[in-house]
């Protein structure tokens, strides 16, 4: 188990600050200026296709699973804990830009959970078209686990490429 080498935990560590950082700078902001109540003042990106607008979520991601706020809190602090327990002992920990993708999904969760424990809910400011509204810690989360399968499919792949070149032909 790699957990003490204090190396490893650096870049997520640093990573997951930045992200959290950010997130929450983000919603005072969306706050401050959109706020007190949610969604009746809009601020347009791209016409009324990308905006920013002030919403309370009580659900997980995207505005799922409305109404348990202890429930998806425990959760996502269970979810946290095996993410990096997984770091520790399953991934190739040593390599950046796994450090990173670590760093964008503990980030983004804790984000998120900072807000379930303050507020009761998580604030969301993100609307693209039809989509659900989100915040940055969604997308970080959602960033670093693309990212996260798209590397273990590159693993597959290069192992498969390495297996296939050692079998007789």
């Amino acid at each position: 188990m790699q957990i003490r080498n204090n190396r490893v935990w650096a870049v997520p560590a640093a990573v997951a600050l930045v992200v959290i950082t950010l997130d929450q700078l983000a919603k005072l902001w969306v706050v401050d200026t959109l706020g007190p109540a949610t969604m009746t003042n809009f601020l347009p990106i791209l016409g009324d296709t990308v905006r920013i607008a002030y919403s309370h979520n009580t659900g997980v991601a995207f505005s799922m699973l409305q109404g348990h706020p202890e429930l998806l809190t425990l959760l996502s602090l269970l979810i946290v804990a095996a993410a990096i327990y997984f770091y520790s002992t399953q991934l190739p920990n040593q390599r950046l830009h796994i450090q990173m993708i670590m760093g964008l999904i503990v980030g983004g969760a804790l984000g998120n959970i900072i807000d379930r424990v303050r507020l009761g809910y998580v604030v969301d400011f993100i609307s693209v078209g039809w989509f659900p509204i989100f915040n940055l810690a969604d997308s970080a989360i959602s960033v670093g686990a693309a990212l996260l399968m798209l590397q273990f499919l590159r693993d597959e792949i290069a192992q498969r490429g390495d297996s296939q070149a050692l079998t007789p032909q």
